[in-house]
């Protein structure tokens, strides 16, 4: 399989000839699913992609995981054999917890067997995603991150517990003295009202699905597990990195994407060649599957307006 400079090489020999260039890229992406396919004991294979590393800028619902993905699952799915199982390809920044949770329960009651793939990122709800398949195929490179649902405030993304354990700790604080209240009161009089229930809601949610679906796969420390992925506290950051060892040590099933050197040349040049369309074309997400079936959301960007037209 071509490695990635391999790939942009040809890119670059057919200049600005889009459709060679779409050509090009969606028969070696077809290639690679189908040998994915192949590899792993003819699973269907589905890629789900969105293009959050190469245009950051676009409105969030037009990159992460939305209500909208049921229906291009359903697209692409139609027609597989399920009985055969599925490889899952993932690489999202992750999105809206109850989208997710349509999405994951639908894939498992058609599938009896849902293997997740992850060539770099599946975060947040990409992580939740991963933690209801049979097992999760990682690189050095692969990374998981922690669940915790963020809320809007303020138009900066907070975590859901970090504001309930805010709360919390003003509490105690006031408990203990009363004179910290008026320290305090800026703080709390900012809260609006039921965001606090509204937290511990989402919170709760996250996890508790989570753990629902490891103990449907009869994961041992299913509640241990969710608590570790859910809990900011430990993590510090949302976008914290958690490799395959970190999964590992928590019990998951996890499987070194460098067992398999076919495998490992076979996602990657999938995920590249996935890359590269990001770069060339509108598309903001992908879904794919090895039979060629695809759904794909394009975003049509505005010019910059500190850039000068230039008419020719």
């Amino acid at each position: 399989m071509p490695s990635w400079n391999e790939l942009t090489d040809k890119v670059q020999d057919f200049g600005n000839n889009g459709q060679e260039i779409s050509k090009f890229l969606d028969s070696t992406m077809s290639e690679s699913l189908r040998n994915i396919s192949s590899l792993r004991n003819n699973r269907n294979v589905i890629f789900y992609a969105s293009a959050f590393l190469q245009k950051p800028q676009l409105d969030p619902m037009t990159i992460q995981i939305t209500n909208e993905e049921i229906n291009c699952f359903m697209a692409v799915m139609h027609g597989m054999d399920f009985s055969k199982g599925l490889s899952l390809i993932l690489h999202t920044p992750g999105g809206m917890t109850n989208a997710t949770e349509t999405l994951v329960e639908y894939i498992h009651s058609k599938f009896t067997y849902v293997e997740t793939i992850i060539p770099t990122f599946a975060m947040s709800a990409g992580t939740m995603v991963a933690l209801s398949s049979d097992a999760i195929i990682m690189g050095r490179q692969s990374q998981l991150g922690p669940i915790d649902p963020q809320m809007i405030i303020g138009g900066k993304s907070v975590s859901a517990r970090s504001i309930y354990a805010q709360f919390e700790k003003a509490k105690n604080d006031i408990h203990e003295n009363i004179t910290n209240a008026h320290l305090w009161a800026p703080i709390l009089g900012s809260m609006s009202p039921g965001l606090l229930i509204e937290a511990s809601k989402a919170n709760d949610y996250s996890e508790e699905i989570v753990k629902n679906w490891l103990e449907r796969k009869c994961i041992k420390k299913s509640t241990e597990i969710a608590n570790y992925f859910n809990d900011p506290a430990l993590h510090k950051s949302h976008g914290k990195r958690i490799d395959r060892k970190d999964a590992r040590e928590q019990g998951l099933c996890v499987i070194d994407l460098e067992d398999s050197q076919d495998l490992q040349e076979a996602v990657l040049t999938a995920y590249h060649t996935m890359t590269i369309y990001f770069e060339k074309t509108p598309a903001s997400k992908i879904v794919i599957s090895n039979f060629g079936k695809r759904w794909i959301k394009n975003i049509v960007q505005p010019i910059p307006v500190n850039l000068p037209l230039q008419i020719r």
